[in-house]
């Protein structure tokens, strides 16, 4: 596990950009593939032979009966963390940092692989899955996108669990504890306020968060890297 964080410190070497292209083809795209198919299968069983998964209805109404003005506010500011212009401008920012700092594109472009996958495969299973969104009262406006997978946690993974990957490289023990448990903890922030907020239920966020976390391990592996050696500088 210690060699799959560090693998991009543990092997510095500049590849070329045709065959990190190939790389990126064959181990990031072609795994996310396979994410995909079991997105569109699980959620063509949710809406067909499951019945829309009623069970979930319970959880549904039971966070939208228990509203209160101050949740209703946190719950608002929490699901930022997942929202498309918060994402892209902390993706964006991240990559330009890493790239500064590490001279390395190979490795800045990964918070950007992780999270494009994840908008790929979200954006283009909920259309062809097309949930209906639960039945309780909304507190935001409803995306064009269908209600599964959940795209917001699926984008608050990808870019936060990215975070706390890189989040492995600050010295400080103390501090970097603080930020992987931040890190981590938001997108499951953001999973229930989506719920809290009435726009999606339990298994659209549950596979919001394996859709994130599939998209974050691939980027991070899409490039090869020798970690036999272990002579890392860190």
């Amino acid at each position: 596990m210690n060699t799959f964080v560090h693998r991009y410190e543990l092997d510095t070497s500049r590849p070329t950009g045709k065959s990190a292209a190939r790389d990126a083809a064959t181990r990031a795209l072609l795994p996310a593939l396979g994410g995909w198919l079991v997105l569109i299968g699980v959620g063509f069983l949710v809406v067909g032979p499951l019945d829309d998964y009623p069970e979930g209805n319970a959880v549904e109404e039971w966070f939208a009966a228990h509203r209160t003005p101050t949740m209703n506010t946190v719950s608002e500011w929490v699901g930022r963390f997942g929202m498309t212009e918060v994402v892209i401008g902390v993706t964006a920012l991240t990559v330009a940092i890493l790239w500064w700092r590490t001279r390395q594109w190979w490795f800045a472009v990964v918070p950007a692989l992780a999270v494009s996958l994840q908008s790929l495969l979200f954006i283009t299973s909920s259309a062809l899955v097309g949930r209906e969104r639960p039945d309780v009262e909304k507190l935001d406006d409803a995306p064009p996108t269908s209600s599964f997978p959940s795209g917001h946690t699926g984008a608050s993974t990808a870019l936060w669990l990215t975070m706390a990957m890189l989040a492995q490289r600050i010295e400080n023990p103390a501090l970097r504890r603080v930020v992987t448990v931040v890190c981590v903890t938001i997108p499951f922030l953001v999973g229930l306020s989506r719920i809290y907020r009435g726009m999606h239920g339990p298994l659209d966020v549950v596979f919001g968060l394996l859709n994130g976390l599939l998209c974050v391990v691939v980027a991070w592996w899409y490039l090869r890297r020798d970690t036999s050696a272990g002579t890392a500088r860190r």
